[in-house]
């Protein structure tokens, strides 16, 4: 871990779960990073650190590709425009293709680590790693079938994010069972060889308080209805309550395909076969019909929104209006990290929806005007749930909360009340201010675990880190 522990916290002004904005309020931590008691009316005597700003909670990140973050504006370039193929998913697909080829799993941990220094200043405490690039350039497993995943864990250790580390199922290249493409080769796994990556994971997340494991499965059309439903049920005698994920119904493309192949769309396929709860985040679901909205919105599952990453592609906008008044969770990450804020990523899901409907403040949560509060607190209370971060044991299944409550993780932002953005603000106005108007200047502090990993805006590590990642990243690029 970065950073010094701390044993308790004094916050002047703080965002706690279920009361909302309280002031002079004293947290103290246990020795597994968690908030162990929550002190009103207290003072700084006591306290190992003070508050030097409001405190909210961290935003958890669900969703991630972490090498991706690499290859940001290496697709911007405009193809012939000629024939039936337009500029989309499908095309930016190939130039990823092209770049994963190249990555060594030495690049894989310095693009990962370059990341989540970046998380971190933005805004994020904890990560969902949607994990698929498992095998060397020519396919074949590494002699420890998990070095990728190693090198994950180890690059969000130095980086000192909370990692929940979901190790991907993508066995096919299309629905039925198609085979793999040349450039899918580096993904493709068995159940029981996804299985076993899963397990050596778990293994080492027993002696490391920050690492959850999850499982993925990359999407319907990478995985046959007998490989997922093995896939889900060896993952649930490992781990009853742990989070899955799968990616779904992102792009028109892929709701065809699965209508030819099932004669159903693919967020109505999976809720018509598998037991969907409050355990899955289904990635994306950008393209859903009014049912498939309220079914979703009752199975409790997340939808994980990823605005700047969909609008990035073309995918479309995700239909959050009726879906959020059905009682829907939701959570958003960065995805392919051509952005990497989670102030932008709320701020797109609100304008999405202004330009789809023509008005303003679409996505007032229930008892507050806030818009920007409301979906901060809404993000925080999804994403929590996606990453398996149940308060009390971290394997439990315990309904996580919207952020500082007894018992949660100590992850925590310190914002800089005295930033133009922000100054004159507090309370919800200041949650609106920094979600509307802010970015990662207006972050001071960062905890994750009650440690403080980013102060005054900085990492300890930052130099170094970027220093070992502009050097992948040159080599990366003279080598295209």
């Amino acid at each position: 871990m970065t950073g010094t522990t701390e044993t308790a916290l004094f916050c002047p002004s703080v965002l706690l779960a279920g009361e909302g904005w309280a002031s002079d309020v004293l947290l103290r931590f246990d020795g597994a990073g968690r908030i162990a008691a929550i002190e009103h009316g207290a003072s700084p005597a006591g306290a190992s650190s003070v508050a030097a700003g409001p405190v909210v909670p961290g935003m958890p990140n669900l969703h991630s590709h972490a090498f991706q973050r690499a290859m940001a504006g290496l697709a911007e370039r405009a193809g012939s425009g000629g024939g039936s193929e337009q500029d989309g998913f499908w095309t930016w697909r190939r130039t990823m293709y092209g770049f994963l080829a190249r990555l060594s799993p030495e690049a894989v941990e310095a693009i990962a680590v370059q990341l989540y220094v970046e998380m971190l200043k933005a805004g994020y405490t904890s990560v969902a790693e949607f994990h698929y690039l498992h095998h060397d350039p020519a396919g074949k497993p590494y002699a420890d079938r998990a070095e990728t995943s190693l090198r994950i864990a180890a690059a969000a250790a130095q980086a000192g994010i909370r990692l929940t580390l979901l190790p991907t199922l993508y066995a096919h290249g299309g629905f039925g069972g198609a085979p793999p493409a040349e450039g899918q080769r580096r993904f493709i796994n068995t159940v029981d060889g996804l299985l076993s990556i899963v397990e050596r994971m778990r293994g080492i997340a027993a002696d490391q308080p920050m690492l959850r494991v999850g499982l993925a499965l990359h999407s319907l059309r990478a995985v046959t209805p007998e490989e997922l439903r093995e896939a889900v049920a060896g993952f649930t005698a490992l781990d009853p309550a742990g989070p899955i994920h799968i990616h779904i119904a992102e792009q028109v493309k892929e709701v065809e395909d699965c209508l030819a192949w099932s004669g159903r769309r693919p967020v109505e396929w999976l809720l018509d076969h598998e037991a969907v709860s409050d355990r899955w985040c289904l990635v994306h679901a950008t393209h859903l019909t009014p049912e498939e909205t309220s079914r979703l919105a009752r199975s409790g599952a997340v939808a994980g929104l990823c605005p700047t990453t969909e609008a990035n592609l073309g995918d479309g906008i995700f239909p959050a209006e009726p879906y959020l008044h059905a009682g829907g969770r939701f959570g958003v990450g960065s995805d392919s990290h051509i952005g990497v804020s989670a102030a932008e990523e709320l701020r797109l899901l609100e304008y999405g929806q202004r330009l789809v409907t023509r008005r303003r403040n679409v996505l007032r949560m229930p008892g507050t005007a806030s818009v920007g509060a409301g979906l901060y607190r809404a993000a925080v209370a999804g994403g929590n749930r996606a990453l398996g971060l149940g308060w009390g044991n971290p394997a439990d299944a315990s309904p996580p909360s919207d952020g500082i409550a007894v018992g949660a993780p100590a992850d925590l932002l310190v914002l800089d009340g005295a930033h133009p953005r922000l100054a004159g603000r507090s309370g919800d106005l200041l949650l609106d201010s920094y979600v509307f108007g802010g970015d990662a200047s207006c972050i001071r502090d960062v905890m994750v675990g009650g440690c403080f990993v980013v102060r005054e805006g900085r990492h300890p590590d930052e130099a170094a880190i970027a220093a070992r990642y502009r050097r992948e990243a040159e080599r990366l690029v003279d080598e295209s």
